[in-house]
């Protein structure tokens, strides 16, 4: 576990700019997904990570960090992760980067009702409260009369399930296994699993240069988006650096304005913002033992 060091205004800036680079990596995905199949672009997105990783780790450190000590239970975490990616990118073809963001969220509730049957953990009244005040947010957010494609919705909403998994997945392994060994193996098996899938995928013409580069960007805001969110927490404590993880709604509304000319309806707006408030609560309570 990290310890805060005096520097929380770092911290912040840190998980503010994390989850900025989490919201272009959705609105990237959007944009290219008119022109690229799903699983192209996901193992774009893994391969130019693990190369990223390899090129900066392995001349410093050597590959000591390839090994994991829980070899099963970091291999399930990390097909967990692809299957999330799997469908979250489904969801994203199919919904407004700004819905499909705040159903994402439901991520952290479903941790909470797992969490007792799973790691056994004591839910007090406070976190039921928040989690079901979540779930009237995604109602809100995916109403019939929002539009909503239907499947998308349930995409994102598998999403979040296989999203939950790997963060509870990560609390089991974080005493045993280091942060790089946990993103390689992620990035691993993302490439591999992407990559056996290509060789069935429908013929594309040629990227241009701009899409190109797109695609990859693809794999530098995931994998420096996961770094400095992990970074964040070694300058701030999660009490404070929770709440700012939810600005990733704020910039995934930005984005679907700026790029798509889409902007939430009020009823919308106001889901986005009780999901927010749901999780800034069960994140906080979390924090505090309740």
């Amino acid at each position: 576990m990290t310890t805060a060091s005096p520097h929380p205004l770092r911290g912040v800036l840190l998980i503010a700019s994390a989850v900025f680079l989490f919201a272009c990596l959705d609105s990237t995905i959007r944009y290219l997904a008119a022109h690229f199949p799903v699983p192209l672009m996901a193992f774009v997105r893994y391969v130019v990570h693990l190369v990223l990783m390899l090129g900066i780790l392995w001349p410093r450190q050597g590959l000591g960090f390839v090994r994991p000590r829980r070899t099963l239970l970091v291999v399930v975490r990390a097909l967990c992760l692809v299957a999330c990616t799997l469908f979250m990118m489904q969801g994203l073809v199919r919904l407004p980067v700004a819905e499909a963001t705040a159903i994402g969220f439901v991520a952290p509730l479903l941790v909470v009702l797992l969490s007792r049957p799973l790691l056994g953990e004591r839910i007090g009244w406070l976190r039921w409260g928040a989690v079901l005040a979540g779930f009237c947010g995604v109602l809100l957010v995916a109403r019939p009369g929002a539009s909503l494609d239907a499947f998308g919705v349930a995409m994102v909403l598998c999403a979040a399930l296989c999203g939950a998994a790997y963060q509870l997945l990560s609390r089991l392994l974080a005493s045993s296994e280091s942060t790089n060994t946990l993103l390689f193996h992620a990035a691993l098996a993302g490439t591999l699993c992407f990559g056996l899938s290509l060789p069935w995928q429908p013929a594309i013409a040629w990227p241009s240069l701009f899409e190109t580069g797109l695609l990859f960007s693809l794999g530098v805001t995931g994998g420096l988006g996961h770094y400095l969110f992990t970074r964040a927490y070694r300058h701030a404590p999660a009490s404070l650096l929770a709440p700012f993880t939810y600005l990733q709604l704020l910039w995934a509304g930005l984005l679907g304005w700026l790029v798509f000319d889409r902007v939430p309806d009020g009823l919308t707006l106001l889901g986005m913002a009780v999901i927010a408030l749901a999780g800034v609560v069960v994140a906080l309570n979390q924090v505090r033992g309740g």
